[in-house]
């Protein structure tokens, strides 16, 4: 993050603030569905990562969408939001933001399209705080688990089509170009 600008910051802290409004906003209606299902979630929460997902889009920093997963997972432990993970809850939002990373740093070394890395990204981002949330509290078997992990893959691949959209329009607003990517990406 020693190469990370004022501006960049600015648009890591606006992406994990939107991230937990969103998933605030879309949980309720998203319970609708897995309630159906009687499965825990995994709707809102691919909602919420596809915010993470933009922002390691637009600032192609290493660690950018864990760093953004701990701010989240501090201002949710400083507004007492922690949810049914508890004091745990950081374990749950840093984990995907990892992953995100991996896919990211990957995806980058391999000169992935973007649409399919994002995708990918959203996608195992979302299957990793599921299993996350599981190990930590549902303690979910077989064809429940095996519903949930596919309930957030499939929201996680439908929200990373979302991001990649929305990160093709907010990319000339944060000034990263793809010509602009590769000055960015030698200098680190």
């Amino acid at each position: 993050m020693k190469n990370a600008k004022a501006k960049d910051l600015i648009f890591i802290a606006l992406c994990s603030d939107i991230g937990l409004i969103a998933k605030r906003l879309i949980s309720p209606f998203a319970n609708v569905f897995t309630d159906f299902l009687r499965i825990p979630g995994g709707i809102g929460t691919g909602f919420s990562l596809l915010f993470l997902v933009i922002g390691a889009e637009l600032v192609p920093l290493r660690g950018c969408a864990a760093l953004m997963g701990f701010v989240q997972s501090m201002i949710m432990l400083a507004l007492g939001m922690t949810g049914s993970m508890g004091a745990l809850s950081p374990i749950g939002y840093i984990v995907p933001g990892i992953v995100i990373d991996l896919v990211f740093a990957l995806g980058r070394k391999h000169n992935a399209d973007k649409q399919i890395m994002m995708i990918l990204a959203n996608m195992l981002a979302s299957a990793s705080a599921g299993l996350t949330a599981n190990v930590i509290v549902f303690n979910l078997r077989g064809i429940p688990l095996a519903l949930y992990v596919t309930v957030a893959l499939i929201s996680g691949g439908i929200c990373g089509q979302f991001a990649y959209i929305l990160s093709k329009r907010l990319a000339p607003l944060t000034g990263m170009s793809e010509h602009k990517r590769i000055e960015y990406e030698e200098v680190k």
